[in-house]
């Protein structure tokens, strides 16, 4: 094929691009690469499977596909004139704000073609643009799947099994000479409806009616059902073949008359640009890394609670995976935040690789050893390191509540939460906002609307069932999911991206974590104590601090302070951690700015005196105690019935119940008991410190293949241009039989001695053969080869379909045949 010839085909036009297009079109649709085509002809059936070609099509912009749509109903093969035409129309109805529009489109048009080009789903030159294959039958119109342009068939398609007759009785209906040819019938009614004036001539004689009945026909969808005896407008429409018979029951608007009721266009609105992001309000950038800056310490502390309160062994898993409803409910309670929030944070939690299934019989979530790591970083990077885990996460906890396509219920960290296309929206909102200046927040309805033009196909990954939660437009919904989670985390604050988490997306997470720690409060060493057996903490405490305080006390109020609230039930929490009344009273003394309240001392005496007096063993279990008379009002106490206690001894009751059901109920009761060793010690019960083996983070589900990096694509392009050598070249011919030359595709066959005497000459003369391997497996193929060397059974050569040197075993050889020189064949 000469360099001015067209391409025939999709194959000739991918063989005539470069190397720089080709990898282009792998980086483009990386689905193609799975695996490497053998050449160019596999390459370019491959581009045009349906599945490839749906996921292609799925991520042209609005008006790339639009283009697209155009060409579907467009002649085959149309000249860019005619593809311009029917996306600006034929300008007899152009106003001035029409005149704009098609500018607009006339100077966006050679990038939507070239980017159709680009991922092979458009070839040929410009004046015979061809659509691909697969795409026209996905856009074209057809009573079961209507075009997205909204029109109907051709009159050539609509009339395909209409009888002649009738085709006869339209003609004189319009006007138009008989013509007992049908095809040429047919073109006379397909050039009355695009003939400008003519077809305005007889819309000129057509009834109101006849012309309100085409306004809703017009623009979609084309069909419309009649009755066996249809009113005088319809009559009037379908005798003059403006109305076509597709059923019995069912007519249809022909293209070109829609067209010619559209002045020519194929779309109602264009979109050639992208919609503009409007800003809703404009704020003080300092303000907004402020307002971002608190949400992030809010995160970081939500987070830690989250850990704390699954630091003995979280919630137990659904047998079909994820957290109950119920459990739900009692995180959010742990955490104080509604549902939908609680789900949130837990899903980052487990993103993040902080929680994990602990893998035991009795299956629950507790922290990872990572979450220890994690809390040891400086707040900075633990902010870092949670922003850069929800960027990348395909779980997707807005869904949390609703149903799957089986109408099953959706549950927190459930196997159902992945959608890959979760990632790409959530780094495109933010790219979107940090287009806008500092401080400047956008208004969803425009950024929404954007996103929709970048990718109007990819609404949802699948028609939802009825009922389900999943919607049919998924990518806006992640939209708004992130625009709610960014402000939840930090990302963003009074709805305007943070400097923080702009230095993230543009620079890394070192520089985020330098701008957002000098934002973040400084950990304090002290508390307040208060005589109402209260502690305020009026900032964040240092990790040991704040470990020790929840331990000795109740959280009662969080915010900007943190209030603590001494109970005797929290005191002796600490005591049953190994602390004694004296070190109680040495860490208050150390860390508070006040002096220690006598109330607060003497409750921590008081417990103190009472704690262990009763001691609880393994009988299942006995109580011990130096006092009769604390045993006789137990025994006497009603609330003591279901522990079925029995005495063995004045100082010694023994109970059915196991210990530490038992030592719960006492301490329900008023009584602070202490569990004890067999050898009689007491038992130290520290807080909490479960943790899961160590847990990788889940992988992200990825949204079809990975895009290739150059390296590859380089190997690809060059290994598909050796396969198309291989597969094209000009071989000589030397059959002695000149009818039965070697079959295209098959592996030539040589006899031993021949395969060893060409290959020797090809090494003498440095000329490349083109020769049949078998491997060590069995599998067949067919490679050019440049000989270099052939000695002990062995030809070692330059493999052009690998570009490598390679060693092949001349028994796996079938067959050489010398490729022809230039001219021959």
């Amino acid at each position: 094929m000469g360099t001015t010839t067209p391409p025939r085909t999709l194959a000739e036009a991918l063989r005539a691009r470069g190397d720089e297009s080709l990898a282009g079109l792998l980086r483009a649709r990386p689905d193609l690469l799975n695996p490497v085509p053998n050449d160019i002809t596999q390459l370019a059936t491959r581009a045009g499977t349906r599945a490839s070609v749906v996921r292609a099509l799925e991520h042209l912009d609005r008006f790339a596909l639009q283009t697209a749509e155009a060409l579907a109903v467009a002649p085959d093969p149309a000249p860019y004139g005619t593809l311009l035409s029917l996306l600006t129309g034929d300008g007899l109805d152009d106003g001035e704000q029409r005149e704009d529009a098609g500018a607009a489109i006339t100077a966006a048009l050679p990038g939507a073609l070239a980017t159709l080009r680009e991922q092979a789903l458009v070839w040929g030159e410009d004046d015979r643009l061809r659509l691909v294959r697969t795409a026209r039958e996905l856009l074209a119109p057809s009573p079961q799947h209507p075009s997205p342009t909204g029109l109907g068939p051709t009159v050539a398609e609509a009339t395909a099994g209409m009888s002649p007759g009738r085709i006869q009785e339209i003609l004189a209906a319009t006007g138009l000479p008989a013509t007992h040819d049908p095809v040429s019938a047919v073109a006379a009614l397909s050039s009355l409806f695009t003939d400008r004036t003519r077809m305005a001539e007889l819309l000129d004689t057509a009834p109101v009616e006849a012309l309100s009945v085409l306004d809703r026909l017009v623009w979609g969808p084309p069909y419309g059902e009649v009755t066996p005896n249809p009113t005088p407008p319809v009559k009037w429409l379908r005798d003059r073949g403006l109305l076509l018979p597709v059923s019995t029951r069912t007519v249809v608007l022909p293209r070109e008359a829609a067209l010619h009721l559209r002045a020519g266009r194929a779309h109602r609105v264009p979109e050639p640009t992208p919609p503009a992001v409007a800003t809703a309000a404009e704020r003080d950038p300092r303000a907004v890394d402020r307002a971002a800056a608190g949400q992030a310490f809010t995160a970081l502390a939500t987070v830690e609670e989250l850990l704390k309160h699954w630091n003995g062994g979280g919630p137990t898993i659904l047998r079909a995976g994820g957290l109950s409803v119920r459990e739900l409910k009692r995180t959010a309670t742990a955490l104080d935040v509604p549902e939908p929030a609680a789900a949130f944070w837990v899903e980052l939690a487990y993103g993040a690789g902080l929680v994990a299934s602990d893998g035991e019989s009795d299956e629950r979530y507790a922290p990872t050893p990572a979450s220890d790591e994690w809390l040891d970083l400086p707040a900075g990077d633990r902010w870092t390191h949670l922003a850069t885990a929800w960027l990348a996460a395909t779980r997707t906890p807005g869904l949390v509540g609703g149903q799957d396509a089986k109408g099953r219920a959706l549950s927190a960290l459930g196997p159902e939460l992945d959608r890959s296309t979760a990632p790409d929206v959530r780094r495109r909102v933010l790219a979107l906002f940090a287009e806008l200046p500092p401080g400047a927040a956008p208004d969803p309805e425009t950024l929404l609307r954007r996103l929709r033009w970048e990718r109007p196909l990819r609404g949802g990954t699948a028609p939802a069932a009825s009922g389900s939660a999943e919607g049919t437009d998924l990518r806006s919904r992640l939209a708004l999911w992130t625009l709610n989670e960014a402000e939840l985390l930090g990302i963003t604050g009074r709805g305007a991206l943070s400097s923080q988490a702009r230095a993230l997306l543009e620079e890394g997470e070192g520089a985020a974590a330098a701008l957002l720690a000098p934002l973040l409060p400084d950990p304090l060493d002290h508390v307040l104590l208060q005589a109402d057996l209260t502690a305020v903490a009026p900032g964040p405490l240092e990790r040991p601090l704040a470990e020790t305080l929840s331990v000795l006390a109740d959280v009662e109020s969080k915010g900007g302070a943190t209030v603590y609230r001494f109970t005797p039930g929290s005191v002796r929490r600490a005591l049953d951690a190994g602390q004694t009344a004296s070190d109680l009273h040495a860490f208050l003394a150390a860390h508070s700015r006040t002096p220690v309240p006598q109330p607060l001392s003497y409750l921590i005496d008081d417990v103190a005196r009472r704690h262990g007096h009763l001691r609880i063993g393994a009988a299942s279990a006995y109580v011990r105690c130096d006092d009769e008379a604390v045993l006789n009002e137990i025994l006497a106490d009603r609330r003591s019935t279901g522990l079925r206690l029995r005495r063995l001894a004045p100082t010694v009751l023994a109970s059915q119940a196991d210990p530490g059901p038992l030592l719960e109920a006492l301490r329900d009761m008023g009584y602070a008991p202490a569990a004890e060793s067999a050898d009689g010690d007491v038992l130290i019960t520290r807080a909490g410190a479960r943790r899961t083996p160590p847990r990788t983070p889940p992988v992200p589900v990825p949204e079809g293949p990975p895009v290739p990096d150059d390296t590859l694509l380089g190997a690809a392009v060059r290994a598909i241009r050796a396969g198309d050598t291989a597969a094209t070249v000009i071989r000589k011919d030397t059959s002695e039989d000149p009818s039965s030359p070697t079959p295209s595709g098959s592996l030539p066959r040589t006899t031993s001695a021949e395969t060893l005497a060409t290959v020797q000459a090809a090494a003498m003369t440095g000329s490349t053969v083109w020769i049949g391997y078998v491997n060590a497996d069995g599998a067949a193929s067919q490679r050019v080869i440049a000989p270099v060397r052939v000695e002990g059974g062995f030809v070692t050569a330059y493999d052009h379909t690998a570009d490598e040197v390679r060693t092949y075993p001349l028994h796996r050889i079938t067959g050489v045949v010398e490729l022809a020189e230039d001219g021959e064949g």
